[in-house]
């Protein structure tokens, strides 16, 4: 695509001349949320990149994320996460909500990265160990010329981290605030002559809009957090003009690994786009980088095999509001090898799914990469009814947060926007028994196992936080309920649609 605009975009100028031209090419990742499979996929697309580009001499290269690469509490997953982006060269990262995640042994995890973390947004405490790894904004020079980069936390940051640190330590800027903290950025760059600036923001992808439109000087916002897939550069899509005129073109690579991007641009002599193309790669197209496989096999340590599956649907194409047989065959799992009513899975926690073949830990710690703690806990109908009822929601949330639950022990049908239409219990022998979700029982528990985020009220899920419930607090996740499971049962299970979820119109 290109531009024959300045200032105001229906003012032509004249021809530039071309040899003051600077091409980029823009290797960008986001929201992998820890999935090394298809990380080392991207290994090998990443060295494919740097193939094409090897002898463009012309060309300025750069290699940039949204965050999010890491998830969860598991360390040796956030090692990977972190020697990853080393692998592909990442110089320049967002911290997003699941950088965060890791609050015990992050005092490890900050002396591996080798690359800069950025968040302009956020204010820390001086005695956090993030405050001395977080910078606003670097000047990064290619070929003699220079670029400015800017990275932002997530708003929500509180509502997608678990109670700790992070929730008295680190404050993040609201809406207002965070244009302007960004626009801040903007002009100290500018202020030193440059005029190239890329913006690495894990705000989601409304946000991004509303930074584009408000601010002037930026160029590029790679975007992430809300797991947006955008293709090619459209007006109005993803292409947007600044406060002073100038396009703004914004990216995002949808979630999990499953995509990465490569934006090509040139810039006149001002720092103004005047070309731009947008390509989307599916890491699925490529093989699993051998090195990096085994390097990362051997940070797992032992790959028991736990057992098989015969059967399996294919991979969801909206996650977070589909019925879900790969979660119906965990919670199943959870509420055998726990003994308990219901056994309730967020959407949001699970991150793959089962294909035909062994079960061994590289793959479960691909399916469930947060590896949240279970808890025990006695819920009334009404606790249960009304998380239902807030999950499904999710429908008619942006980008579909927090997404729907997953259960054993319960059915139910909900609306395509968001409105829970009928439940029921299903006890141990297949028993149905209507709940009547307009009225439900406050005298009738159920005992229950999910999440410790969840149980902790985070997500909006305000209704399951009941501390003086809670039964037991387990010290592992679901991963171990599934190993346990496949180990009792002889021949390679089959998940399939049970038709426990219903969607129907409203």
């Amino acid at each position: 695509m290109c531009f024959h605009a300045k200032g105001t975009h229906n003012e032509m100028i004249k021809p530039i001349n071309q040899s003051n031209n600077v091409s980029t090419s823009i290797f960008y990742i986001n929201d992998y949320h820890g999935k090394s499979i298809n990380m080392e996929r991207t290994i090998s697309a990443s060295n494919a990149f740097d193939a094409r580009n090897k002898d463009k001499k012309n060309v300025d290269t750069f290699k940039l994320s949204s965050g999010d690469i890491m998830i969860g509490e598991d360390f040796k997953t956030n090692q990977l996460a972190i020697m990853f982006q080393k692998m592909i060269g990442i110089c320049a990262s967002a911290v997003g909500n699941h950088e965060y995640d890791m609050q015990e042994k992050v005092n490890t995890l900050l002396p591996l990265i080798g690359y800069k973390l950025l968040a302009s947004n956020v204010k820390i405490n001086p005695s956090n160990p993030w405050s001395s790894v977080i910078k606003g904004s670097i000047v990064e020079e290619r070929n003699g010329n220079k670029y400015g980069i800017i990275g932002t936390s997530p708003i929500d940051l509180t509502k997608r981290t678990k109670e700790g640190v992070i929730h008295r330590d680190i404050h993040v800027s609201k809406v207002k605030e965070t244009v302007q903290d960004v626009q801040y950025e903007v002009n100290k760059l500018q202020r030193q002559g440059i005029n190239k600036i890329i913006l690495l923001s894990h705000l989601g992808f409304t946000m991004d809009k509303i930074i584009a439109n408000q601010t002037q000087g930026i160029d590029v916002i790679l975007g992430g957090h809300s797991h947006d897939l955008l293709f090619d550069v459209k007006e109005g899509k993803n292409l947007f003009y600044s406060k002073t005129g100038e396009p703004v073109v914004i990216t995002q690579g949808g979630r999990d690994g499953k995509n990465f991007g490569v934006l090509n641009l040139e810039f006149d002599k001002n720092g103004i786009i005047k070309k731009v193309q947008n390509n989307v790669g599916y890491t699925k197209n490529f093989k699993r980088n051998i090195p990096a496989k085994y390097v990362f096999d051997k940070i797992f340590g032992a790959r028991e095999t736990y057992g098989y599956v015969k059967s399996a649907p294919p991979p969801l194409s909206f996650d977070l509001i589909e019925p879900n047989p790969h979660a119906y065959f965990i919670t199943d799992c959870i509420r055998k090898d726990l003994d308990c009513d219901i056994a309730i899975l967020p959407s949001s926690n699970i991150r793959g799914y089962f294909e035909p073949g062994k079960i061994d830990t590289r793959i479960l710690t691909d399916i469930l990469p947060f590896q949240n703690k279970l808890y025990r806990i006695s819920y009334s109908e009404k606790d249960i009814v009304e998380g239902f009822k807030q999950a499904a929601k999710s429908f008619t949330n942006v980008a579909n947060k927090p997404g729907i639950f997953y259960a054993s022990g319960l059915k139910y049908t909900v609306t395509n926007a968001g409105r829970i239409h009928s439940m029921a219990f299903i006890d141990k022998t297949g028993k149905e028994t209507p709940i009547d979700i307009n009225n439900p029982r406050t005298d009738k528990y159920y005992v229950t196992v999910l999440n410790d985020y969840c149980a902790q009220g985070n997500d909006g899920f305000k209704h399951l936080k009941q501390p003086d419930r809670i039964l037991e607090k387990y010290s592992f996740d679901a991963t171990k309920c599934i190993k346990a499971i496949l180990k009792q049962t002889k021949e390679p299970v089959d998940i399939y649609d049970d038709g426990r979820i219903q969607i129907i119109p409203d």
